[in-house]
């Protein structure tokens, strides 16, 4: 393993490892407080329009969005068992849960990327852009306004979450982390388990309301 230097401004390891957690809890409170703000929205017109959202919701894969949600609760495991091994000095199996974290998280995306394209094709757009005539109601556009402000919000973390596994993936393989010094890959796990949490919201406020 790669001998970690402790920054000058801290006092030991311990104290540099408890204030990046700090700061990497305190990071995500600000992305609760965001996906918040567009689940209180989701809430508000839902409420006003609640069957419109109904018939909209039921134009949403389930089936796909089913498999993404499994394959995400696969990448937390993944992603927790690449904490574990690396903490007790097994990069090398750390090293391959990290590889399936990845391939996960791309599979998601894959996935996502033909969810996309189906409703583009369709006319399952939103704002101005919606055409899909077998949906009547004068506000459906809104349904997919948000459908595709959270997910695409959310896509986006997933895509940060791929660099900052790819990062860790490269210098666990180099051998940098052990059980001396872990914490990038212990911050980089505590943001993917968000990541999937968010979305196990997610699908059943979307997919499953129908």
């Amino acid at each position: 393993m790669t001998e970690h230097v402790v920054p000058d401004h801290f006092h030991s390891a311990e104290q540099a490892f408890e204030s990046s957690k700090l700061g990497l809890w305190l990071f995500l409170v600000t992305e609760i407080l965001l996906f918040g703000g567009l689940f209180v929205i989701y809430i508000i017109y839902r409420a006003m329009y609640p069957d419109m959202f109904h018939e909209a919701s039921r134009h949403l894969n389930r089936t796909l969005g089913f498999i993404n949600t499994l394959v995400l609760i696969c990448s937390s495991f993944t992603m927790a068992m690449a904490v574990n091994k690396t903490q007790n000095d097994r990069s090398n199996r750390a090293n391959q849960y990290l590889l399936l974290t990845l391939m996960f998280a791309a599979t998601f995306m894959v996935i996502k990327y033909f969810e996309y394209t189906h409703k583009f094709h369709e006319g399952l757009l939103p704002g101005a852009h919606f055409s899909f005539a077998e949906i009547t109601h004068p506000k459906a556009d809104l349904f997919f306004s948000l459908y595709f402000m959270m997910t695409g919000l959310h896509g986006i973390h997933v895509l940060v979450g791929i660099g900052l596994i790819l990062w860790v993936l490269v210098r666990s393989n180099r051998g940098d982390f052990g059980s001396r010094y872990s914490t990038p890959v212990e911050l980089t796990g505590i943001y993917w388990h968000l990541v999937d949490l968010i979305w196990i919201y997610l699908f059943p406020l979307l997919y499953l309301i129908g």
